[in-house]
């Protein structure tokens, strides 16, 4: 594979958070032209001026070929667009692009709440006439801005043509995508992995060990398929760096923002005073309702979804924990869980 792309066209990271800021930096990594768009006047004057996103990538001292912009007309002109906007604002954001370009390849890992949608549904409505992707994996922004090898799926809706189109863009030495046309699947496995992320972080900050993590890992692992399942995804994507890999990355590590949140949760903070105080997203908190909801439409059993959701809502870590050991006794590949 050519690891630079054929067009002389920038490459648009719509969203300079801390993975829209490093996607910028991966791509800028070979020289290439990345324009980064951000809504905050003086983050683009940063950005610019200073090469440095203070708030939300301070490890990184952005490549020269990066430029920053708050204008959705620019970015709109472009042939192929990341999109790591927030997953609760993308539709907005979408909405409000004067045009769109042809390839839009969604970042952000979440479920729209109030509507269950995935975010291709999102995009599809907002976006219509352009093609969806999906790139997800087990990728800390830092790392990945720091040069770090990283491996990824890209799912394209349309198939080996947008792949052939998108891929040269985004390989780089450290950086390898995978390709996959499930683009359900890629987006399910990113979506429910940060609600089980929480619930690991509640197992670390109650002290409860590595034998049960591992545990709430795979039990969570059999959740997340059968959703995926439910909803028509493959199940040898979910095996794959969009499900398994980025699941077991994410329930590992403080530097995943959900599992700190389930971590301060099981530390006994409360979760609406965390959520408050937080200027990332901690994604897991927004999809959980969403997910509790569809998964009882669908009558699939994810009891460590609902025990996430219900600490949400504010229970005692201890007695959701109780709850989940206490259930009955079953075989441990029972599809109602």
């Amino acid at each position: 594979m050519n690891l630079r792309a054929s067009s002389d066209r920038p490459i648009g990271v719509l969203g300079a958070g801390a993975w829209g800021t490093a996607l910028a930096q991966m791509v800028a990594s070979d020289g290439s032209d990345v324009l980064l768009w951000a809504r905050e006047a003086e983050l683009v004057d940063e950005i610019n001026s200073q090469r440095t996103n203070t708030v939300y990538l301070p490890s990184a001292t952005l490549a020269p070929s990066i430029t920053a912009s708050d204008d959705l007309a620019e970015m709109a002109a472009l042939d192929v667009l990341l999109v790591v906007t927030p997953a609760q604002h993308m539709g907005s954001v979408l909405a409000a692009m004067p045009r769109h370009p042809r390839d839009l390849v969604l970042c952000s890992k979440g479920i729209e709440a109030g509507s269950g949608r995935l975010m291709n549904q999102v995009a599809r409505d907002a976006a219509p006439g352009s093609e969806i992707a999906v790139l997800s994996g087990p990728t800390f922004a830092h790392e990945v801005a720091a040069g770090l090898p990283a491996a990824s799926t890209l799912a394209c809706a349309g198939g080996e043509d947008q792949w052939d189109r998108i891929a040269p863009h985004i390989a780089r030495a450290a950086f390898r995508p995978y390709y996959s046309d499930d683009v359900v699947g890629a987006e399910i496995g990113g979506a429910v992995k940060n609600v089980l992320a929480i619930a690991c972080g509640v197992v670390e900050g109650l002290q409860l060990g590595q034998n049960a993590r591992a545990a709430l890992i795979a039990r969570g692992y059999a959740e997340m398929l059968r959703f995926g399942e439910a909803k028509g995804a493959r199940p040898e994507t979910l095996t794959g760096l969009c499900g398994l890999g980025d699941l077991v990355l994410t329930c590992s590590s403080t530097s995943s923002r959900n599992f700190s949140l389930g971590k301060a949760l099981g530390e006994g903070h409360r979760a609406e005073e965390l959520m408050a105080d937080r200027r990332t997203v901690a994604e897991g908190a927004h999809t959980a309702p969403v997910l509790v909801e569809l998964a009882a439409r669908h009558g699939i059993a994810m009891p460590i979804v609902t025990a996430v959701y219900d600490l949400l809502k504010g229970d005692d870590p201890r007695e959701v924990v109780q709850g989940i050991l206490s259930r009955p006794l079953k075989a441990e590949q029972d599809v109602a869980g």
